[in-house]
Formats: C-alpha cells, sequence, structure tokens
C-alpha cells in the first residue's frame, strides 16, 4: 500500500462505494483521485469493485443453480434484521 497526500489506502477503500455512487464532496473527489493516480494498488483494488459490481449486476434468479439460490437465501436471510 501506498499512502498519497491526504488519504491513506484505508480511507480510499473506505471511501469507495461513495465515489462510485458519485456521493463524494468536491474535496474527497479530489483527495480520492490523487491518491487513485499516486497508488500503485488502490486502482487495481478499485477496479476488481468494478468488476465485482458489473458480474453481480449481470446474475439473474434463473441463472443460479438450486443449490447456490438456497446458498444466498441462507447467507443473506437476516440481512434486514441486522441493518
Amino acid at each position: 500500500m501506498t499512502t498519497a497526500p491526504g488519504l491513506t489506502c484505508k480511507q480510499f477503500v473506505e471511501l469507495v462505494t461513495d465515489f462510485l455512487e458519485g456521493a463524494l464532496s468536491c474535496a474527497d473527489q479530489q483527495r480520492f483521485e490523487e491518491h487513485l493516480a499516486a497508488c500503485e494498488s488502490c486502482p487495481i483494488y478499485l477496479e476488481q469493485i468494478q468488476q465485482t459490481i458489473r458480474v453481480a449486476g449481470a446474475l439473474t434468479e434463473e441463472s443460479l443453480t438450486p443449490e447456490a439460490r438456497g446458498a444466498l437465501l441462507h447467507a443473506f436471510r437476516d440481512w434486514n434484521a441486522r441493518s
């Protein structure tokens, strides 16, 4: 990990969701982009998250095997109760 001025890699990771949703303040957006340009690891992390979103977004219920569907239902059964 690299520390760029104004933002650590840990802080970068914590801001990724807001960045992807366009919810960062102008100052945080600038710090995020500066870190992205200066860090060796964080661009790779960001691409992995973007790829995960693309792949997950392409899934349909019909494309899941019954086993996979059951595992997902089990994993997220209490999702609303925890939030």
